[in-house]
């Protein structure tokens, strides 16, 4: 696995939505403390309120008054009437990131790519893509890997349950699992960051928990969210705890240690460890430190 620059370490635990055309929100999002702001023209914005949206976002990004908190801005679909200029106003703000959703091919990264490139977006502004639909699905390695400004994948698991045809369940059902797994695979081989997709139900706090430790388990860096209220509860579940740490720097101490006496593996909490098992360990104390500098 290869690893590209700003994905390995910047916390994301927290993606959150908001609808670029209710300027209320956008104002309120100065003081949430989500990991990032999705700074949303497609599905919250209603077609007449377009035009309305795109200039609130553009201006939020300028306005520079977001703190720590990463802001993608979501553009319409390829192939809708708004896409070519959501596309052209957002590489002109300039934000963390674009995301565009219902990405399908590498020919289309590449296409997007170029399309950010023109409309001036700083190097710094990466591509987000969103997998949603059993053509993503098929194609995902492809799509990960087709371009180093693509750094973060999203997965939107509602249209893949609409798109498949199928319910929505406590515990997510086979197809969505099946997808998560398939596609966090692709997008580790290429290196990438992936998020989790939204929980539904913003009042059920406990199912929202039980989600967020799923796809922490999993392997997913963070969850995408529709409410304020889901905030807190996905930074605690994909964070390190203190268990954690203490955990990891012990390992650490344990390896090095019979590093020093010349053996390859050691024993640590009657388990024995070896050098992968101490990668994740520093890896785990990284993001640590990472979460803490926000």
């Amino acid at each position: 696995m290869t690893e590209s620059p700003d994905t390995a370490l910047r916390p994301r635990r927290s993606v959150l939505y908001m609808p670029g055309a209710n300027e209320r929100a956008l104002e309120k999002a100065k003081s949430i403390d989500a990991d990032a702001l999705i700074l949303d023209l497609e599905d919250s914005v209603s077609p007449d309120a377009k035009e309305a949206g795109r200039a609130n976002v553009v201006a939020a990004v300028r306005s520079g008054e977001y703190g720590h908190r990463e802001l993608a801005i979501r553009v319409n679909s390829i192939g809708t009437q708004w896409h070519d200029a959501d596309v052209a106003a957002a590489a002109a703000a300039g934000p963390d990131a674009i995301l565009v959703p219902k990405v399908e091919s590498a020919d289309q990264v590449r296409q997007l790519v170029a399309a950010i490139e023109a409309g001036g977006a700083p190097a710094t502004t990466q591509l987000w893509a969103m997998i949603e639909t059993p053509r993503a699905l098929l194609h995902a390695e492809e799509i990960a890997a087709a371009h180093e400004r693509l750094t973060v994948v999203v997965m939107g698991t509602n249209d893949i349950v609409n798109e498949t045809y199928g319910l929505h369940v406590p515990g997510r059902n086979p197809v969505v699992l099946a997808s998560l797994a398939w596609t966090l695979l692709a997008v580790r081989a290429a290196g990438k960051v992936v998020i989790d997709g939204v929980y539904n139900d913003v009042k059920d706090l406990e199912g929202f928990d039980a989600e967020a430790r799923q796809g922490r388990e999993m392997g997913f860096d963070g969850k995408t969210l529709i409410h304020p209220a889901q905030v807190d509860p996905a930074n605690v579940a994909f964070s390190p705890s203190e268990a954690d740490i203490e955990r990891a720097e012990g390992m650490i101490a344990a390896f090095d240690e019979a590093a020093a006496e010349g053996r390859g593996v050691a024993t640590f909490n009657g388990k024995m460890i070896e050098e992968l098992h101490v990668r994740d360990a520093r890896r785990i104390l990284a993001f640590a430190e990472a979460i803490a500098a926000r």
